[in-house]
């Protein structure tokens, strides 16, 4: 099984730059799922509390970095766009072991929204969790595409 970049099939000949539209209907797919992320992790802490709005909201961060991957970068294959969500992630995770983050977000609503405060490591399993997750949606995504 190939892991296939995020784009249309090139014009005939399969040289040349993929087709404009493509690149910005993907760039469109991912702001749309990026806000509907953003959504479902405000709906979680909504309605959830304890370990299932925690760690849910842990999926969907990864999930959300990585539909901003594909909005920078719609070429992307969707392995490319997890690994580096989840590389993000974790980076960020692993920041606060140095204390930065804790004081940024005594003075930065934002800050405390990005970048947590305090380390928790089953926060790094379900960051992998979103990343998988947001991997297997946009293989499924490019592989359907490329059926059509």
């Amino acid at each position: 099984m190939s892991d296939r970049a995020v784009r249309s099939a090139r014009p005939a000949g399969g040289s040349g730059p993929s087709a404009p539209d493509t690149t910005g209907r993907t760039r469109l797919a991912a702001a749309a799922a990026a806000l509907v992320t953003v959504g479902a992790g405000l709906g979680l802490r909504a309605v959830a509390t304890g370990g299932v709005a925690k760690y849910g909201g842990d999926a969907l961060y990864t999930l959300l970095i990585l539909t901003l991957v594909v909005l920078l970068a719609p070429r992307t294959t969707p392995a490319r766009a997890a690994g580096l969500a989840l590389a993000a992630s974790w980076a960020v995770e692993l920041l606060q072991l140095t204390g930065l983050p804790a004081d940024l977000t005594a003075r930065s609503t934002a800050a405390r929204l990005v970048l947590g405060s305090t380390f928790n490591a089953p926060d790094l399993f379900w960051y992998a969790v979103g990343a998988c997750a947001g991997w297997f949606v946009l293989r499924g995504v490019t592989r359907r595409r490329h059926a059509v």
